[in-house]
């Protein structure tokens, strides 16, 4: 059986934050809106508009901009408890990945009384939860349409929470909020997106039919924007085209979930806070060279739907050459990881099963040391 599930409510709007009490209506009956960020968002004023219109329309409206890159779980903890002391209405994650994962726990653990520590793992989730509404500042991780919160438990190990209550309510995609990225942020996510959505298409146990049109879809908006907005960050269009590209890729690999050029990326994260985006795009192409033997015929797929021909290794030769005209960095040592932690990310990325279980190709310990060794 296949099945399919996303978010039922998404919103497109530039300039659409500046309007924010009328795309909350009816989600917040007591007018008290509590607003997940992080620092640097909050600086950069992104959250003005938005502010400004809720107080407007008499919300009550309190910001924790606590949340930090692989939120911890005390972070969320903490968010919980002042979600809970202001006696929230709504939550509302603002901001990339980060916020909007921790958005979606806080929401679980303000509504409901299940401990943390019973939700991580696939289906674990129960609720109920709070009114929930995510509205992404990068294009990237697809965390708003997904039923997927990352956290790091304890000092560096990152655990998933995986459950239908953690869809939200209603999502708003609004370009202009993204048009301020920098050229690399916009490389590192926009490459993360594409990822989601080539790890979507060739995620055997569960990819559907509506996972692949949404993947294929997503493919086709973000290869045609990525350089644009890398050469121009004020390409609203692109801009647009990149954040539906990434909620589309969001909805493919929530049903069809993602693999093993995650499980390698998160030990980078985890271990030496490199951006998920980053850390994806670094081992992207060797996780695709190994795949190859079991999933030319799908690279292939997709390599004819976006018109470059119709095998496997062309398209690897394209996110090469993608990340080559962004700039990425494309070697562990660019992002200051010596050679001495292979092993170790190596061992850790072993350990992430829920991901590995659904590549093409079964990964080894010694591909695994291989892939980072040829990017060292």
């Amino acid at each position: 059986m296949k099945n399919f599930r996303t978010v039922s409510d998404i919103r497109i709007e530039r300039g659409g934050a500046a309007k924010l009490d009328a795309h909350i209506d009816g989600l917040c009956a007591n007018k008290r809106v509590f607003i997940v960020t992080d620092a640097g968002v909050h600086a950069l004023g992104l959250l003005d508009g938005a502010k400004a219109a809720l107080r407007g329309a008499g919300y009550r409206v309190e910001i924790f901009d606590q949340v930090v890159a692989d939120p911890p779980e005390a972070v969320v903890l903490r968010g919980a408890g002042w979600a809970r002391d202001f006696k929230a209405g709504l939550v509302l994650g603002f901001g990339g990945g980060s916020p909007m994962d921790t958005a979606k726990v806080i929401a679980l653990l303000a509504g409901s009384d299940q401990p943390i520590t019973e939700m991580y793992g696939v289906g674990l989730a129960m609720g109920p939860r709070l009114p929930l509404m995510l509205i992404p500042t990068t294009a990237g991780t697809g965390s708003e349409v997904t039923n997927v919160a990352i956290l790091t438990t304890g000092e560096t190990e990152k655990q998933g929470i995986v459950a239908n209550a953690l869809y939200a309510d209603r999502v708003l995609l609004d370009a202009k909020l993204t048009t301020g990225l920098p050229k690399m942020t916009t490389a590192a996510t926009g490459i993360d997106a594409m990822v989601h959505a080539i790890e979507a298409y060739t995620s055997l146990p569960q990819k559907n039919p509506l996972s692949d049109a949404l993947a294929l879809s997503a493919l086709t908006k973000l290869r045609g924007a990525i350089e644009d907005v890398c050469k121009d960050g004020q390409d609203i269009e692109a801009r647009e085209n990149m954040l539906i590209g990434a909620m589309l890729a969001g909805q493919a690999f929530s049903n069809a979930p993602c693999a093993a050029v995650h499980a390698l990326a998160y030990p980078l994260g985890g271990f030496f806070h490199v951006p998920h985006g980053l850390s994806n795009a670094l081992v992207l192409t060797g996780v695709m060279d190994y795949n190859l033997p079991k999933a030319d015929g799908l690279y292939g797929e997709i390599a004819d739907h976006l018109r470059l021909g119709n095998s496997g290794a062309i398209l690897i030769d394209e996110m090469q050459r993608i990340k080559h005209a962004t700039g990425v960095p494309q070697t562990l040592s660019a992002v200051d990881i010596p050679d001495s932690a292979i092993a170790m990310m190596a061992d850790d990325a072993m350990t992430k099963t829920r991901l590995l279980i659904n590549n093409p190709r079964q990964m080894t310990l010694a591909a695994t040391i291989k892939i980072y060794e040829d990017i060292a």
